[in-house]
């Protein structure tokens, strides 16, 4: 079961994102950022030592991720593939055939890995990474049997199975010449080719110890969380006198954290932002570069994007804002049901259930509140829109 060294993973990165909108009408889901960085680029340094080249299939909005990425990342050589039309994932990777030479490693490029789990699946070939959970009904389920995988059930109404599929695979490009037929959506899917692969050949399998999928925004706080609890205390800005910061607190350069505050880490603060007076952020809250946050505005567990404002007496809890947003003075963004119900949201036209208790709003890029506004938990503010009292 060793595998030999292998020199190129596959990137899928083409998709809308559609149940992460606001935040992605205005870019590509694989930029959005969490823990300080893009989630392409969390994942690209997991593959740092492991692969020579990365392929990346681009589509909705990829020049962005070709312009942010380059054609190369640190010692990587990084090729792009285009998928014009969105046709599925199994579409997606034999547009990378090309580019293949044998042995290769494909994952999801929405989705966050860690190195230590990439590394035992190639310990294995062909190999399937697959995560326990206790919602196994949001995912792909897998049914195993002595080691081996044995069926995929995509999504079941009675759950058949707590080990689902993560979307990282170790496998030969030969996969990609097996015949497959379009899905019930009408789409070519990756999990077809793996279900008509294991008729005829073993597929071994890997469990993982860490992997977030980021298929709904709130899915963002949950990996922003685990990401920054391992950082390191680093102090580069300026503080004035009488400010508290307690923990693993990131400040950038030229920041400066105003009298009066108070910092509850792990927190991240990027560069050149203005903190307070006498502002008070909670743990597992990052902000981005080039913000201002005003006098006694409180933010507990959110993700504040770059260029963007929260002017004074503002409460922000368990919350997404895009960059470039404006939360008017005096802006609650409510993170909890008045009866403790789990929260619900819209995607896609539908109530979704988060799961979670608190959950606060997401704003678009470049939106904006009014002066006193309260918004509700799980409410959406769109992009390039205004939410007025």
């Amino acid at each position: 079961m060793a595998s030999k060294k292998i020199s190129q993973c596959v990137i899928l990165a083409a998709g809308k994102g559609t149940r992460i909108c606001p935040l992605t009408l205005t870019k590509p889901k694989a930029l959005l950022r969490v823990g300080g960085k893009t989630i392409l680029e969390h994942n690209l340094n997991q593959l740092q030592g492991l692969v020579k080249e990365v392929v990346l299939v681009i589509g909705y909005k990829g020049e962005a991720v070709e312009k942010y990425i380059g054609r190369s990342y640190k010692k990587m050589k990084v090729s792009y593939v285009w998928q014009k039309d969105v046709s599925g994932t199994g579409d997606a990777a034999r547009k990378a055939l090309k580019f293949l030479d044998d042995r290769f490693l494909l994952l999801y490029g929405d989705d966050l890995y860690q190195k230590k789990d990439i590394e035992n699946s190639l310990k294995k070939f062909p190999c399937i990474l697959l995560a326990k959970t206790d919602r196994p009904s949001s995912f792909g389920q897998v049914l195993v049997k002595k080691g081996l995988v044995k069926e995929l059930k995509e999504k079941p109404k009675k759950a058949v199975s707590n080990l689902v599929n993560s979307g990282l695979y170790f496998l030969d490009k030969d996969i990609l010449n097996i015949k497959i037929k379009k899905s019930e959506r009408g789409e070519y899917e990756f999990t077809d080719f793996i279900r008509e692969f294991i008729k005829k050949e073993k597929l071994f399998y890997n469990l993982a110890n860490n992997w977030f999928p980021l298929s709904y925004v709130w899915n963002l706080l949950e990996a922003n969380e685990f990401l920054i609890k391992s950082q390191k205390r680093k102090i580069a800005g300026r503080m004035e006198k009488n400010c508290q910061i307690e923990g693993a607190v990131i400040i950038g350069e030229k920041t400066i954290i105003k009298s009066g505050s108070y910092i509850e880490g792990p927190v991240y603060i990027g560069k050149n932002c203005q903190i307070g007076p006498n502002c008070y952020l909670k743990k597992y809250t990052t902000i981005r570069d080039n913000c201002r946050i005003g006098q006694a505005v409180e933010i507990k567990n959110s993700i504040v994007g770059e260029n963007s404002n929260i002017s004074h007496l503002s409460y922000v809890g368990d919350s997404i804002i895009g960059d470039n947003c404006n939360l008017g003075a005096g802006t609650i963004a409510a993170n909890l049901r008045h009866d403790h119900a789990t929260i619900r949201t819209k995607v896609n036209g539908g109530l979704v259930d988060t799961g979670r208790n608190k959950f606060g709003t997401v704003f678009g890029d470049n939106a904006k509140s009014g002066a006193g506004t309260i918004i509700y938990p799980g409410r959406k503010i769109w992009s390039n829109k205004s939410s007025i009292p």
